[in-house]
């Protein structure tokens, strides 16, 4: 049986968004993986704090960041943070430090960059400038995403949305 030329095209266009999928998802386990140079193993004050508020404030600060997504916010601060969560910003670092493995900074870009791949690598913000995306995320501006992009990628902002446009 003869295949269609219709039909070897959609094999081949589906092969491509394939392809596409796995490039974004290895660059999002890529960025996950990264961790602070700085040893957390003694983390001070994280033996103050009780296992059970450890727990509780690590789901908080997950909710934060994944449902209300305060990390769009570019003046959004760990103080900030610490007072919504009725806790003091050296609790929050420590918890931060022990559960994220990362410190808060670094954890606040890593869900930046995790929404700003996404968005690049998305056709419905094509028409949006790669500093505005910057923006969206919550960069304050052009430099900074621009530099956090390509150490924690591997490759600027531009060459990586010329993949999947």
């Amino acid at each position: 049986m003869v295949k269609s030329k219709n039909n070897s095209s959609k094999d081949t266009a589906h092969k491509t968004v394939r392809g596409k999928s796995r490039e974004l998802l290895k660059v999002q386990s890529r960025i996950h993986e990264i961790k602070d140079k700085k040893s957390l193993i003694n983390v001070p004050y994280r033996k103050m704090i009780s296992s059970t508020m450890v727990k509780s404030l690590s789901q908080s600060i997950r909710l934060k960041l994944e449902e209300e997504k305060v990390y769009r916010d570019s003046k959004y601060t760990a103080r900030q943070m610490a007072i919504e969560l009725q806790t003091n910003t050296r609790y929050l670092s420590a918890v931060v430090n022990s559960c994220f493995r990362k410190s808060y900074s670094s954890l606040i870009n890593e869900y930046r960059l995790k929404e700003a791949v996404k968005l690049l690598a998305d056709k419905h913000y094509k028409n949006k400038t790669i500093e505005e995306i910057g923006l969206m995320v919550g960069f304050a501006n052009r430099q900074s995403f621009y530099a956090a992009f390509s150490k924690f990628v591997g490759e600027t902002p531009r060459n990586f949305r010329l993949k999947f446009i």
